[in-house]
């Protein structure tokens, strides 16, 4: 019955037979066969058909937290006695100031608390994680919240807001952001990318027009042209450059400061997974060390 209740909360979250067979390899009839079994079996009919959709009913709606209860339990059975006991492979992404900030630290406590566990590292740009996890080829992600909804079958979770600022060559002078940005060369972060379009959008409600001088998607690049005197950027407090934050000056936006959203993404059906867990738990720990070593910064909000 097992299966047959991870095909009911398929379709309940696809929405048709059709999309869930997709999801988990059967052909529509094969789920409507599956679903048929488990209403025979309950004696309630979980759905109002109409066409080709599949809407809950009222009994199928107080079904499906019992059915997600009963496959947590289910996954429980399986886990292993000890932390030590987990075996297989992880592949992770990861997008650049994930891999040289707190990526190092999860690996080594995921290391330490499942040490039979593989882990591979896939680096990548957010847009390209997020189709590796949809596809399957990556277990999960550690990425930059996209700015547009997720496919039903993937989950993000926050675990990180960090809030951009703008960053100048030593020796230029003045506090004021919009003039700072209007006076000298534009180092864009890349438009294409989730964080780039975060500093496209600040431009463009605070109406300012900029003169760019280069585009990279690189943060750490970012910052080594402004030490080089090249112009000023808009960038997220993340990455190997604050270790020498000395080198730049760091501006605070103040009242309009904006942030990006790291998140771990998974596909749905993974999130109570027990080896997914205990990554999850090893990354929130991290993050907590992070937080609290991390330099303060008054960003006037």
């Amino acid at each position: 019955m097992i299966r047959e209740l991870k095909t009911f909360i398929c379709v309940a979250r696809r929405g048709t037979f059709a999309a869930a067979g997709q999801e988990v390899g059967l052909t529509p009839s094969a789920v409507s066969a599956q679903i048929r079994t488990l209403e025979d079996s309950l004696g309630v009919k979980l759905f109002d058909r109409t066409g080709r959709a599949a809407t809950l009913n009222s009994a199928g709606q107080r079904a499906i937290p019992l059915a997600e209860e009963m496959l947590q339990l289910f996954a429980r059975m399986g886990a292993p006695a000890t932390e030590n006991d987990f075996h297989g492979a992880l592949r992770i992404g990861a997008i650049g100031t994930v891999q040289t900030g707190i990526l190092p630290q999860v690996l080594v406590a995921l290391k330490a608390k499942a040490p039979f566990i593989e882990a591979s590292l896939i680096p990548g740009v957010s847009l390209n994680l997020l189709s590796l996890v949809d596809s399957g080829d990556l277990d999960l992600a550690i990425m930059i919240n996209p700015p547009f909804a997720l496919p039903k079958d993937l989950r993000a979770e926050v675990i990180a807001r960090e809030p951009y600022v703008l960053i100048t060559p030593k020796g230029v002078r003045g506090s004021d952001p919009a003039q700072l940005l209007r006076d000298h060369p534009f180092i864009r972060y890349d438009r294409n990318s989730f964080g780039g379009r975060s500093v496209t959008q600040f431009l463009r409600e605070h109406k300012l027009s900029v003169r760019q001088a280069l585009e990279l998607d690189e943060l750490d690049a970012i910052v080594k042209m402004v030490r080089s005197g090249l112009g000023v950027a808009l960038v997220p407090l993340a990455g190997l450059w604050l270790e020498n934050a000395s080198d730049v000056r760091i501006i605070p936006l103040k009242a309009q400061t904006f942030y990006r959203e790291i998140v771990l993404l998974t596909r749905y059906q993974q999130r109570h997974a027990p080896l997914f867990n205990l990554f999850r738990t090893c990354v929130v720990d991290a993050m907590a060390k992070h937080s609290a070593q991390a330099p303060r910064l008054d960003l006037g909000n």
